[in-house]
């Protein structure tokens, strides 16, 4: 199962179509294939649950999509190594300097040589639909991850409007707040990390393993540096760093959730997948709700 470990929310500003039969045939369209040998990259949908033809898992109006990205490896030394031998030699039997262009076209000529033997790194990035709340969850620490699968998507639909789900309190406002007047919402508890910056960001302090309540991290707040990062437990469901523009780093679910569904025998993956899906889900949808309601709701839009 794709148990995240980073969330990047997005907001559908309208609603789509997502029937599983038009979804199907969508994402079709881009559907991952391996790399031939002369291609340096492949990017489409690959099927989320093993043994199915499906490229989309859908329960309780729940989707789960898996975008994945190959690309050719090809050291940037071992084709300047072999460009530079290729040069001398033309060079030297053509007496001559070779112009710019004719460079771009051996070094061309060398990586389509490459390539048969290039080793391949593969990059998955699953992206959560709740098409309750109109919501979208991509597992990706950088923006242009998310981006990227988000763009796949779009190209596969047709259209996608959403833009990043964005708090009605600022974030390093209220997570500071937290922290200097010792009052974390009660399902929240503040664990000893955390990213403090100065207003003008010429400051930054990072702290790891020390208590947030002692007197150095408050007499900094004090002094006016906002907490950006601010490492949290849920309700001992799951612990996280929330970062200052509403993303969510480094989830790591507690070993009673993931073993809620231990029950079920290994034979029984497609159940077992369906079963911690619907698991996920629910605990970081609830998380969501909370989140909201702690940072006043959703930011109003023009």
């Amino acid at each position: 199962m794709y148990w995240f470990k980073n969330v990047m929310i997005y907001r559908l500003t309208k609603r789509l179509d997502w029937s599983e039969e038009a979804l199907q045939r969508n994402l079709a369209q881009n559907a991952y294939h391996p790399c031939g040998q002369s291609d340096m990259s492949k990017f489409g949908w690959a099927e989320p649950l093993r043994g199915s033809p499906l490229l989309h898992f859908s329960v309780n109006k729940q989707i789960l999509l898996v975008a994945h990205k190959e690309e050719k490896i090809i050291p940037s030394h071992v084709v300047k190594r072999e460009l530079d031998n290729r040069v001398e030699e033309l060079e030297q039997k053509e007496n001559r300097k070779l112009k710019k262009t004719e460079k771009q076209e051996l070094k061309d000529d060398v990586v389509s040589v490459l390539l048969p033997r290039a080793f391949s790194k593969n990059q998955q990035t699953a992206v959560w639909i709740n098409t309750e709340t109109n919501l979208i969850y991509v597992d990706a620490a950088s923006s242009k991850r998310a981006e990227d699968a988000l763009a796949l998507l779009r190209k596969s639909l047709g259209s996608l409007p959403v833009v990043p789900l964005a708090f009605a309190n600022e974030p390093a406002d209220v997570m500071t707040s937290w922290i200097a007047e010792g009052k974390t919402p009660q399902y929240l508890t503040a664990l000893e990390e955390a990213e403090l910056k100065a207003a003008d960001d010429k400051g930054m302090i990072r702290c790891k393993n020390q208590p947030l309540d002692s007197e150095e991290i408050l007499s900094h707040l004090g002094k006016g540096k906002f907490i950006t990062k601010l490492a949290l437990d849920w309700d001992d469901h799951l612990s996280f760093v929330l970062n200052d523009d509403g993303t969510l780093k480094r989830l790591k679910f507690a070993d009673n959730i993931r073993e809620k569904n231990d029950d079920i025998l290994k034979e029984d993956y497609a159940q077992r997948f369906d079963a911690d899906f619907i698991l996920m889900t629910g605990e970081l949808a609830k998380l969501t709700e909370n989140l909201l309601d702690d940072f006043g709701g959703e930011k109003a839009r023009l």
